[in-house]
């Protein structure tokens, strides 16, 4: 059977890794390490522009990816940006910085993008948790991973709901299973599975037709 061949634009080689797991041995995800400059805005323009950026490059089916992670007592802030607070603060004061704040939740959301020659789609997974004090364990960013990179002050801070842990304290098999990640490129899986002769261009006919 032919698989269906996509490039993944980042140069994040963690991120390639998960999304090529959660999308199984039927795709070839080309990893293809684009710097695209980031922009301010809101989280599906930022996105776009990513996208846009990308596929002038590569010139092929692409997919791109953006990340948030949304306060509820900060209205949605951090959000797109939260690698920048991470960067600048450190995930024991982003923590710290909700101490006053009775509501701890929040969401954490991926978004990504798909384009082609004729198409542009989105497809976005959201997971509910709460933000919890980093815990000591190795960890790669506020979600965590199972890759060794040691950066303490970088441990997950985000518990998912109904599981008790963060991001960084599941295997990857679990997480794979979960995470915002997985939903968001779930959703692009399942489309490219039903329509797998031209997998985006025929979902986007099917909703148009309802």
């Amino acid at each position: 059977m032919e698989k269906i061949r996509i490039n993944f634009c980042s140069s994040n080689k963690h991120k390639y890794r998960e999304v090529a797991a959660i999308l199984g041995d039927q795709f070839d995800l080309i990893h293809r390490p684009v710097e695209v400059p980031e922009i301010q805005g809101e989280a599906r323009d930022i996105l776009m522009r990513k996208l846009a950026d990308a596929y002038a490059v590569v010139k092929e089916p692409c997919i791109v990816e953006d990340v948030s992670l949304c306060f509820n007592a900060f209205n949605g802030l951090p959000g797109p940006y939260i690698k920048d607070f991470l960067t600048k603060m450190g995930s024991n004061a982003l923590y710290k910085a909700l101490e006053n704040f009775e509501d701890k939740t929040a969401s954490a959301i991926c978004t990504i993008g798909y384009a082609d020659e004729n198409v542009i789609e989105i497809f976005q997974g959201i997971v509910k948790g709460k933000i919890v004090e980093p815990r000591e364990k190795e960890a790669f960013g506020w979600l965590g991973t199972t890759q060794t990179i040691t950066q303490p002050d970088r441990d997950g801070i985000f518990e998912v709901d109904g599981t008790g842990k963060t991001y960084n304290e599941m295997g990857e098999e679990e997480k794979n299973k979960i995470s915002h990640r997985f939903h968001a490129v779930n959703k692009l899986k399942v489309c490219c599975q039903l329509y797998k002769a031209h997998p985006i261009q025929n979902y986007i006919m099917e909703l148009h037709k309802k």
